[in-house]
């Protein structure tokens, strides 16, 4: 009877301490810097038999402007979510380059799923007005994106710009929008 109850009490406890952790509903920047760290290794510099194949797509920087009110971070943080659903869109091809590193590209592709789904929850937390403006502006980006690779039909230099993009893009992200994300132990 005693070993009943002290079993339960433990079980109830563990419960308690876990409901009480508080669960941080923020991208993590830290793996967005490692998420563009992937990219960037799984495939080094921008090939050279490439060069010609390589095209410019519009990035849209204002999808990510934080300058201004105080929602407007929760709003940069949006675009970030929704960048990372295209990229996982983009990535969800079955014809992927084999020339790339095939283990980053797989650690690449879990990490970035993992950040989806651990901040799904921010996307009922803040009405913003401006919103819909900034994923107008990223779906015409990323629409951009997956028709260079259409339009090259999946090739490895049609993959190598639209990593290229993915590249600016992520970079964007961690110059200019660093305050909208979660930093463990940030000095």
């Amino acid at each position: 009877m005693v070993l009943q109850t002290v079993t339960w009490m433990s079980a109830f406890l563990c419960v308690a301490q876990v409901c009480s952790m508080p669960m941080p509903c923020q991208l993590q920047g830290q793996l967005v810097r490692i998420t563009h760290n992937l990219l960037r290794d799984m495939g080094g510099n921008f090939p050279l038999e490439c060069l010609q194949e390589n095209v410019f797509v519009a990035f849209p920087a204002t999808a990510f402007s934080t300058s201004g009110a105080p929602q407007l971070s929760s709003s940069g943080a949006k675009a970030i979510y929704e960048t990372l659903k295209n990229i996982d869109t983009l990535f969800g091809a079955d014809d992927l380059p084999t020339k790339w590193d095939q283990q980053k590209l797989d650690n690449f592709q879990n990490i970035v799923y993992r950040q989806i789904e651990e901040s799904k929850c921010m996307m009922g937390s803040v009405d913003t007005s401006d919103y819909l403006i900034r994923t107008e502006g990223l779906k015409t980006y990323f629409g951009n994106i997956a028709a260079v690779l259409k339009e090259k039909n999946f090739s490895y230099c049609a993959w190598e710009v639209v990593r290229k993009e993915l590249l600016y893009s992520l970079q964007f992200i961690l110059e200019h929008n660093s305050d909208s994300l979660l930093w463990a132990n940030r000095t």
